[in-house]
């Protein structure tokens, strides 16, 4: 299976297929795939970032355009425009899980696993799939709103955390399509992932812990 041929709906379609099946290929009950690999750092840790009286969950189960992002930016930029509040006092949550994970990535990773041919996002100067994560340092006039750059986000609080279910089967897809050990792909995702995202032990726990947190829920596409 090759992930640079998937542009017409009917790759698409073959390829959402393989990924169901290697999500069962990877042979292991769902209770050891959610711990299969303990995320890099204490799984709690994100939520203690999770500050101030204002704070909302973004659900992406999508790239959706890069959406998940610029509706955290509209959050903060009308909570603080409309209440003059500062940025402390507001804190997106942006849950990346199930085919939104791609932009937890760098451009490393984007560029070896096809990631671009992946989510059907093409670099605006190519016009071919992206090898480069549009959301992360873009470059000037690529996104509809500066603001929503992850990057930009981050630095005004956002908390972004990534699925470890769904980084542990897409990882696992990948390998095979490149020929590679899962092991070895699953670790260097998890080595190429953005500054300022969290892995968490499955996007759904992660929904559920961010409104014990007393967070708002939003769905992002």
């Amino acid at each position: 299976m090759q992930l640079d041929g998937l542009q017409g709906p009917t790759h698409r379609r073959a390829f959402l297929g393989g990924v169901a099946v290697g999500a069962l290929s990877l042979a292991v009950p769902a209770h050891e795939l959610l711990a299969e690999e303990t995320p890099p750092e204490s799984v709690d840790a994100w939520l203690g970032l999770i500050k101030g009286q204002h704070k909302q969950y973004f659900d992406a189960v999508s790239v959706n355009d890069g959406f998940p992002f610029a509706y955290a930016m509209n959050y903060i930029d009308t909570m603080t425009a409309t209440y003059k509040i500062p940025d402390a006092q507001v804190t997106p949550v942006i849950g990346l899980r199930h085919f939104s994970i791609p932009m937890a990535f760098n451009d490393d990773v984007w560029r070896k696993y096809k990631l671009g041919a992946f989510v059907k996002l093409n670099d605006p100067a190519t016009k071919e799939p992206a090898l480069r994560n549009l959301y992360f340092h873009p470059k000037a006039g690529e996104l509809m709103f500066p603001g929503m750059a992850i990057e930009k986000l981050t630095a005004r609080g956002a908390v972004i955390t990534c699925c470890n279910v769904a980084l542990t089967v897409l990882s696992g897809i990948a390998a095979e399509a490149a020929g590679l050990p899962k092991d070895k792909a699953k670790a260097e995702w998890v080595a190429g992932l953005l500054p300022g995202v969290h892995v968490v032990p499955s996007g759904v726990l992660a929904v559920g812990r961010a409104q014990e947190k007393g967070c708002s829920y939003c769905f992002a596409g």
